[in-house]
């Protein structure tokens, strides 16, 4: 098991402590979040790449892998997840631009799945 996949077990096992823990707060929460990730003027995949984007921003290696296999789940390639997290290099600058290392290693890894 790759590191980012290991990342995205990591979420699935403190989603499960949170639903028997708080289920009333992850329960709105997942709520929420499927409000807001369906298709409505962003497609899926523009969504994912927001969140890609957002994910470098805030130097979160767990967010990273799970919008880095959202986008390419919805059909986004390399490039157009590169292009993405640049987008959060350009606003956030030099400490964002180190998060395009496991960017690029979560594609790598889940390209390869």
């Amino acid at each position: 098991m790759g590191k980012y996949t290991r990342k995205l077990e990591e979420i699935k096992r403190l989603i499960g402590r949170l639903q028997k823990e708080a289920p009333d707060k992850i329960g709105a929460f997942h709520n929420f979040m499927e409000a807001v990730e369906k298709p409505s003027a962003l497609d899926l995949k523009q969504k994912e790449l927001v969140n890609v984007g957002l994910a470098v921003a805030a130097q979160c290696e767990w967010c990273i892998s799970l919008h880095v296999k959202g986008a390419l789940n919805a059909g986004a390639s390399r490039e157009e997840i590169l292009d993405a997290a640049m987008q959060a290099v350009l606003m956030h600058g030099g400490p964002a631009l180190m998060y395009m290392i496991p960017v690029e290693e979560a594609i790598d890894e889940f390209s390869h799945e």
